[in-house]
């Protein structure tokens, strides 16, 4: 009986002594941990300000009108009949010339990204997995390649086109885009840490060729960083302006060149443009949206493998 009654003592002893400790720790702030979290706050607070502030005055300058937009406060709601005439005025220029925009976009990126699978996840593979003479030097060039700004490769590669005969081809902006020394950096990487060689060693004793251990072992592990490899090569390629300006422009130019054309039919950053047709803020807006869509609900689908990938290698078991 006494056993039974020291239960509910030492519970509700435990309960007090959980309180008046996170009370004691309360009080014991120290001032330098309150600077800390105050320092925190206020730098978590300046970029939400800095960059959340754009994006939401993004989705929600669709909703007005032009003179809505100036006229009332920046963060109000307009109204789903504006969001619906500012589509229709964005879908009738030049023809629904955004929507061919889009769809050229889509044929770049996802040719090129087909293409980069293909060569930089065999290459990576090979560069981890095997030993050969000047492996060491091409890792380096690799390196020294990811390094270059894009846009110092646009002449030479504008050259070697007019070369081949392709400019003025979607294969002028394709080829270009298939190149991504990154991705084989990121996939040697991660079959040098996270893929098991007693694993891929037991296939190779078990009688299977390379080429069998890739497909049927190596490539199924590989999930992750296919994910992440495909992920940045397509952000990177579907963003990319200056590379299919000079080799693709008018008509098949992809959405990101389009809207640059759209901008120089807005009075606001234009004033000298003669165009008959013009297009208002709120409706650039619209494009500005419809132009990240994609990558966003790639995002969206794939943000699990993303994850998986980012973080393979960071333990080894």
């Amino acid at each position: 009986m006494n056993a039974t009654e020291s239960r509910p003592t030492s519970r509700a002893e435990d309960s007090r002594a959980r309180e008046t400790g996170a009370r004691s720790t309360g009080r014991t702030l120290t001032p330098a941990a309150f600077l800390g979290k105050a320092l925190v706050t206020v730098v978590i607070l300046f970029f939400v300000f800095v960059f959340g502030m754009p994006i939401v005055w993004l989705l929600l300058a669709p909703t007005k009108s032009s003179t809505e937009l100036t006229g009332q406060p920046p963060f109000s709601f307009g109204s789903f009949a504006t969001i619906a005439d500012n589509w229709s005025r964005l879908s009738e220029f030049q023809n629904g010339i955004i929507w061919q925009w889009t769809g050229n976009a889509a044929l770049y990126t996802g040719v090129a990204l087909v293409i980069t699978l293909i060569v930089t996840i065999p290459a990576g593979y090979a560069l981890a997995m095997t030993k050969f003479r000047f492996r060491g030097v091409l890792l380096i060039l690799t390196l020294v390649v990811m390094l270059i700004p894009n846009t110092a490769l646009v002449l030479p590669v504008f050259l070697e086109m007019s070369a081949l005969k392709l400019v003025g081809t979607p294969w002028a902006v394709i080829l270009p885009f298939s190149f991504f020394p990154f991705g084989v950096y990121l996939t040697y990487i991660y079959f040098t840490t996270s893929v098991s060689q007693d694993l891929l060693n037991a296939a190779r004793i078990d009688g299977a060729s390379e080429l069998r251990v890739f497909r049927s072992v190596a490539l199924p592990l590989a999930t992750p960083v296919i994910a992440l490899v495909g992920f940045f090569n397509l952000v990177g390629n579907w963003n990319n302006y200056f590379l299919p300006f000079v080799m693709e422009p008018g008509r098949k130019a992809p959405i990101q060149v389009g809207l640059a054309e759209l901008l120089s039919n807005v009075p606001l950053f234009n004033p000298t443009s003669s165009a008959s047709v013009t297009l208002d803020l709120p409706v650039m807006a619209l494009a500005t949206i419809v132009s990240i869509a994609p990558i966003l609900i790639v995002f969206l689908f794939s943000q699990r493998f993303l994850v998986e990938g980012m973080t393979a290698g960071g333990t080894k078991e």
